[in-house]
């Protein structure tokens, strides 16, 4: 089973960027959907960016135009490049991976592989 490991984390004024990254401890290009999800206390895992295996990507309405996924196949490594960051943003991180499942209106439940997250936060 793949392992996937967040980092990139921290904290930020509104309008500032940070770049988060997902190493996985094996290939996941054309094997695996890669997707971010965030999540505040209180409400469940929302959806962020879905990297389908075929390299299409679909974006939360919250956040296109403002992040963009990149993969490295070469490193195994998932990045998510947060630009013109929001005090709404603020969240813990997730990457999660499955075979089958993929896109933003699979529940996170409906993902096998999930890192341990990493905390984002945006202060106005």
């Amino acid at each position: 089973q793949v392992q996937l490991v967040e980092s990139g984390g921290g904290s930020v004024q509104a309008g500032g960027s940070l770049r988060l990254s997902c190493v996985a401890s094996e290939y996941t290009y054309n094997k695996y959907c890669m997707t971010w999800f965030r999540q505040t206390p209180g409400k469940e895992r929302e959806g962020v960016v879905a990297l389908y295996r075929s390299g299409l990507t679909t974006y939360a309405d919250s956040v296109k135009g403002r992040f963009t996924v990149s993969q490295d196949n070469a490193k195994n490594t998932m990045y998510l490049q947060m630009n013109s960051l929001k005090p709404e943003d603020t969240a813990m991180y997730y990457c999660a991976a499955d075979p089958f499942q993929c896109g933003l209106t699979t529940p996170s439940y409906g993902y096998r592989y999930w890192g341990q997250g990493t905390q984002v936060t945006v202060s106005s």
